[in-house]
């Protein structure tokens, strides 16, 4: 796919996490990757945090990852690759997931108050895909009863279980150890297959651990080349919590970055991909928005190009703490 101009529209010890599961790729009489929805849940564990599969780990060399390869969490079950966020789609939800199914997504994060639930049941139940080929992510609010809260949105999702389900963000009192516990509860009955949280620093993750003895499958917090923190990841990857980055595409409000551009135009590419193939090498989970079909797709031709070595370490330094949103919840 070639470069787009910018659309600034397209956003508002246990083992490692990160790791690629192979077993999910396919390879056609060609020789080319295609997507496989029924691949194993399971595969096997690579270094934590960073794309491998069959990479050069940020050598330069083409970076070969198929679409249907899975990140590989804590517990042993994986996620896909990326996966579409649905806050502030509006009215446009059931299209818009619509379109991400037919574009190969497998992967749909929501939460109560982004009001997309409704029009993701939708979806869902109008989709050639079976449940089990699409990952749902939910989340409760710090002032829910977690049971209430999970059963209603698999009720309004129209689903007898979510994938992933997380903690929205901490109570303004505490670090939610009384969320953490109903969600393992809920979980340990099968409604969710693995629980997380969100907007969580390295500290409440800490103390909710030491609280709990239960260890965060993932932590979704923003995530770009503008605001990152390699502490936190270097901590994530040791506990074995995956990363998964939100507005990775700034909200579209440094699409025109100078370095951001001139990568992309050496890669004949938008500036948008070049922000998400960066999550993929750098072993986070990006869940870029947008309600256009076309960015839509653009947004998942991330497997036939690679960031060099110096493209990647060009965007970390462009790291400056910045946020699309006022301020990062982890800093």
């Amino acid at each position: 796919m070639t470069a787009r101009p910018s659309d600034k529209s397209r956003e508002h010890r246990h083992p490692a996490s990160g790791g690629i599961d192979q077993r999910a790729q396919q390879i056609d009489p060609a020789g080319h990757h295609r997507l496989d929805l029924n691949a194993s849940a399971k595969g096997t564990m690579k270094q934590p945090g960073r794309v491998e599969a069959r990479d050069e780990d940020r050598s330069g060399t083409m970076t070969t990852i198929a679409p249907s390869a899975r990140r590989e969490l804590r517990t042993g079950r994986t996620m896909p690759l990326i996966g579409l966020g649905t806050w502030g789609i509006g009215e446009d939800v059931a299209r818009v997931v619509d379109d991400a199914l037919r574009a190969d997504y497998a992967m749909i994060d929501t939460a109560r108050d982004y009001g997309s639930q409704p029009g993701i049941g939708d979806a869902l139940r109008g989709a050639a895909a079976r449940r089990d080929q699409v990952y749902v992510v939910t989340k409760i609010e710090e002032a829910d009863n977690p049971r209430e809260a999970v059963e209603n949105d698999l009720n309004v999702l129209r689903l007898d279980h979510a994938d992933l389900t997380l903690i929205h963000r901490p109570p303004p009192n505490g670090v939610g150890e009384r969320l953490w516990e109903g969600l393992a509860a809920i979980r340990d009955e099968g409604l969710v297959r693995d629980i997380g949280v969100s907007n969580y620093s390295v500290a409440q993750i800490e103390t909710l651990i030491e609280a709990t003895g239960e260890v965060p499958a993932v932590n979704q917090i923003e995530w770009s080349p503008f605001g990152h923190s390699s502490a936190l990841q270097a901590h994530h990857q040791a506990l074995g919590i995956l990363i998964m980055a939100y507005s990775p595409l700034t909200c579209g409000q440094r699409l025109d970055d100078p370095v951001l551009r001139d990568i992309a135009a050496t890669k004949n590419r938008s500036p948008a991909q070049v922000l998400l193939r960066w999550n993929l090498q750098r072993g986070t989970v990006p869940i870029p928005k947008s309600s256009s079909a076309d960015h839509v797709v653009e947004n998942f031709a991330l497997f036939d190009f690679s960031l060099s070595g110096d493209d990647i370490l060009r965007l970390d330094e462009l790291n400056e703490g910045w946020s699309a949103l006022g301020g990062l919840a982890y800093d």
